[in-house]
Formats: structure tokens, sequence, C-alpha cells
């Protein structure tokens, strides 16, 4: 696939560029070819970058069809990091500890289930509420944003909406779909994501160099 695409563009140094993880050594490789699909996931964030990285998925996907006449699938994948999870300010935690505690509004109501939450609290779950609502509304424009370019290239496409790590969310949807390329806006090797994705990684990793 990553010949077909260097022969359409007259070079011959793209695969050595945009290849930033080779494809690992499969156990059992002549039983991978049988009665499968090809499955081509992006990591999409709708930046320049994760463009160019969709775009080239779609037309690798599309010259595959026409060569092979193979089912292909592209399919995007969207992160929304998480940033709570290891917080010990996690306002969930503090309604819980204060969930415990008798509300001191005044005698009277003083009860065991009273509960009382500091105003502090109140703003940071409203914060976090509003947070959480602008991220699925973003994450829901980035993957309307890849689907209408889906439907230009009239292909089979799925789309991912994931929380959690990046790399490792990244990884489980790979994994998941027995995907043959992930397709990031990466430079370069050195890229963080691409160091924390290197290890045990299930499939070749193809990156947007400058050179493209």
């Amino acid at each position: 696939m990553l010949a077909r695409l260097q022969s359409a563009m007259g070079r011959d140094d793209i695969i050595e560029q945009i290849l930033l993880l080779p494809e690992p050594t499969k156990a059992f490789p002549e039983q991978c070819l049988i009665n499968k699909s090809v499955n081509l996931i992006v990591g999409y964030d709708a930046s320049p970058n994760s463009h160019t990285a969709l775009d080239i998925a779609f037309w690798i996907a599309h010259q595959t069809r026409l060569a092979t006449n193979q089912e292909v699938i592209v399919q995007a994948v969207y992160v929304v990091e998480e940033s709570y999870d290891d917080s010990k300010s996690h306002p969930l935690r503090i309604i819980k500890k204060l969930s415990t505690v008798e509300s001191p509004v005044s005698e009277i109501s003083k009860s065991p289930t009273s509960i009382l939450i500091h105003p502090t609290v109140q703003e940071t779950v409203s914060k976090v509420q509003r947070n959480t609502r602008n991220s699925l509304q973003e994450a829901d424009r980035i993957l309307w944003q890849a689907r209408n370019l889906a439907e230009e290239w009239q292909g089979s496409f799925k789309s991912h909406l994931r929380f959690g790590n990046v790399s490792k969310e990244l990884k489980t949807v790979v994994e998941m779909e027995s995907a043959d390329i992930l397709f990031l806006g990466c430079q370069s090797v050195y890229h963080p994501l691409i160091q924390q994705i290197s290890s045990n990684c299930p499939c070749a990793v193809v990156g947007t160099p400058n050179s493209i």
C-alpha cells in the first residue's frame, strides 16, 4: 500500500520517511490474509497533521480497493483525555467524603443524612460538567468533520470516541479492530506519542513527515 503511494507521488523516499513504526512479525502471517478486510485506523483530532493522515488513509483505501477489489475500512479515533483520574481533588471524591458529614445549616435540620456541599465544591462540579459537555460537543464536531471527508471518498467508514490516555486508547482500538495500519499526525519517531505507543504496537504506524 505504501509502495503505491510512493509510486503515485513519483518519489523513492516516501516509505522510509512516512513509516514511523514497522509492522511487527506475525506468528501466522498466512492466516491473517484469509477472508479479512483491510482496517486502517486514524488518530484524528482535526489538527492539520491529523487531517493529512486521514487524507492519506482514504487515498490508500481507495487505491487498494481499485487494485485488489478488497474491502477496506477507514476508522477515525478521537480520544478525549480525562484530566481528573489521578487528582486528589476529584469533585466526586470530595462529594463522597462530605456525604458522611452532618450538615451545619442549623441545629433543627441536623440529621445523620443531611449533606452540605461546600460552594467551592459545587462550583468545581459545575465546571467539570461544563467542561465535559464542551468536550463532547467538540468531539462530535471533530468526528462529523471526519465523516464528511469520508463521504467524499465514498468508502467504508467508522468513527470511535474514546476517553482516557491517548496512546492506550489508540492501542485498544487497533487491537479490537485488528488494524493493519495506524495513521497519526506525528512527523517523526521522536514524537512523544510515538514513543509511548512504540512498545508492543500490534500494527505498523504511519506518520506525516514535513516532506509530504
